[in-house]
């Protein structure tokens, strides 16, 4: 008899944990919660404020509203549950209309509670630790069209980012003319409101991208089917280049764009940023001196680089001089190569070295096959040359 109660108590307690449909009550909220997310989504694509205001509080909503979006979707990957209020880790997925060929994917955090009828309701969404904001985490986001650019603001009159559309439609075409067409050839800018909201955008510190204009996010090697690279503007760097400056900063950072699928980690800095820089200046009339004038100061004191720059010299360490240096360097590499052997061969180069698995051997191989030469008579060519051009 003890043995059959005994018995019955366990019986009990695994209904208790389980509940009547036999699913442990976790999974069960979990489940809920992923209804109520996938309400939120169709609420986000429909642009429908009421349906969207039934799961949770508007937050973030009406900052969407001008951003073209093709897909939105959840998937809650984690719930912690305390009694009526839970936390969910969700996967946020996303593509914008006619520019991403792929969702992108982000990590995000809800904070919940059950309401009085026992539905789930979110009470805020966030990015997840150590995770990226999106643009309209910031505020509203304006949005300006170009023949080839979409642009996305937030804090930016609608003036201004016509003229980052204008930008970038030049951009387009020249990349194209010294590339080739076998890319998007259209590009995404995301114009944050300052140097803050753009280190916000990148997940990083702001003290990593002080003085630098314009970064371009993108996975190296990406596949043709991987989300489009998005342009991210420092507007508080860019706001005080010429003109000149401006086109040549926003036609680099499309080049990344264009190059993506052919930049691998075998790839070094001094010819990925090399090359980004001599499409930029290419057609712009800058000389050496006027383009690379760290390298100019360095050449004028006798302090010419022993070496091509090395990836560690594109560091964000905060000597703008030895930086300027680093991309000055490939750029007169690139710059030689185009003159030398071709723009032909420079663009097939590049391709040589992301053709390789790791960067062991890569440019060295590229270099015999191409070029036809070595890398330490290479080496010697290139400080020749910027003997040449900035003594």
């Amino acid at each position: 008899m003890a043995g059959r109660g005994v018995v019955a108590l366990c019986v009990l307690l695994l209904v208790a944990l389980v509940g009547c449909g036999g699913k442990p009550a976790t999974d069960r909220a979990q489940a809920d919660v992923q209804r109520v997310l996938d309400r939120r989504a169709t609420a986000v694509l429909d642009r429908d404020r009421a349906a969207f205001v039934k799961t949770g509080a508007l937050s973030w909503f009406a900052n969407l509203s001008a951003v073209p979006l093709a897909d939105w979707s959840y998937r809650v990957t984690a719930l912690h549950r305390t009694g009526s209020t839970a936390t969910a880790d969700v996967e946020l997925r996303y593509r914008v209309q006619g520019y991403d060929r792929a969702p992108v994917t982000v990590g995000r955090t809800l904070a919940l509670s059950l309401d009085a009828g026992g539905q789930w309701y979110v009470d805020a969404e966030q990015p997840a630790k150590k995770t990226a904001q999106q643009l309209w985490d910031q505020g509203e986001v304006m949005t300006v069209r170009g023949r080839h650019s979409l642009v996305l603001g937030v804090g930016r009159s609608g003036e201004e980012l016509h003229s980052y559309a204008d930008l970038a439609d030049r951009a387009v075409p020249a990349v194209s003319d010294a590339w080739g067409t076998d890319w998007p050839r259209h590009v995404v800018v995301l114009v944050p409101r300052s140097l803050e909201g753009m280190a916000g955008l990148l997940g990083s510190p702001a003290s990593s991208y002080r003085g630098i204009a314009a970064v371009t996010t993108g996975e190296t090697g990406a596949p043709a089917e991987a989300p489009a690279d998005r342009i991210i503007v420092n507007p508080d760097a860019y706001g005080v280049l010429g003109s000149v400056g401006k086109q040549v900063v926003l036609t680099h950072e499309t080049t990344h764009v264009a190059t993506r699928a052919d930049t691998t980690p075998a790839t070094p800095l001094w010819l990925s940023e090399g090359y980004a820089d001599w499409v930029g200046y290419r057609g712009s009339g800058r000389t050496p001196v006027q383009a690379a004038p760290e390298l100019w100061d360095a050449v004028a004191e006798g302090s010419l680089p022993a070496a091509l720059p090395t990836d560690g010299d594109f560091g964000f360490s905060g000597d703008a001089a030895g930086l300027a240096r680093a991309y000055e360097g490939g750029w007169m590499a690139c710059r030689m190569i185009a003159e030398r052997w071709g723009e032909v061969r420079l663009q097939e180069f590049y391709k040589a070295v992301g053709a390789h698995e790791k960067r062991p051997g890569a440019v060295e191989d590229a270099m015999r096959k191409v070029l036809g030469t070595t890398p330490g008579e290479f080496t010697e060519q290139w400080r020749e040359y910027l003997r040449e051009q900035l003594g």
